[in-house]
């Protein structure tokens, strides 16, 4: 199934740029990703600094994309006031946006087009869906795909509480370090739990 995706998304990797970045590595500094979402906001990674980002790549044919999706928005209505930012670029081609448009009605979070993007150092994917999730130091630190880390709700947890909790409040007067972090885990997921995703 994952081969079919990458297959027809070669067209598309074709149409964008005569090469391919390379696959960033995970402990790096993420590449540069401009984008113009279709909300008409601009979204700019580099500028992101202090916020925990999620850059999901997808198109409206793909469904694996379309299964994680509820995941990912779930995640972000939960925790956007935490400093959570997610963006979907979608793979479709330019013409199919209003299919992009009607897909993202059901979605709190924004999305873009990806032959609309600046992807000079972003790598162009080679399957979808792909998950790249940054640090607030802008630093990479997780690559997400199906046939590896599948999105689910509890993988979306895992990697991206511990970051979300990086810029916490102090810890409570008499409250020891350990508990103090059982207590956030608790708050985080019971925040998260108030907006589960459809069918979860």
């Amino acid at each position: 199934m994952f081969r079919i995706f990458s297959i027809a998304i070669f067209g598309w990797l074709a149409a964008m740029a005569p090469a391919i970045a390379a696959e960033p590595e995970i402990g790096q500094v993420a590449p540069a990703l401009q984008a113009t979402e279709l909300n008409g906001h601009t979204f700019d990674l580099a500028a992101l600094r202090g916020k925990v980002v999620v850059v999901n790549f997808w198109a409206t044919w793909c469904g694996p994309c379309r299964v994680e999706m509820p995941a990912l928005d779930a995640f972000y209505r939960g925790f956007r006031d935490r400093g959570l930012v997610v963006i979907g670029i979608s793979i479709d081609r330019w013409d199919e946006r209003d299919k992009v448009k009607s897909v993202m009605r059901s979605f709190a979070y924004p999305a873009a087009m990806g032959n609309e993007a600046k992807l000079d150092d972003f790598p162009r994917p080679d399957v979808i869906p792909i998950t790249y999730v940054v640090d607030r130091d802008g630093v990479l630190r997780a690559i997400m795909r199906p046939d590896q880390i599948e999105i689910t709700p509890s993988t979306l947890a895992q990697t991206l509480l511990p970051l979300l909790r990086e810029e916490s409040a102090p810890t409570p007067s008499g409250m020891s370090a350990q508990a103090a972090t059982s207590h956030a885990r608790k708050a985080d997921l019971a925040i998260f739990a108030t907006n589960p995703p459809p069918n979860s």
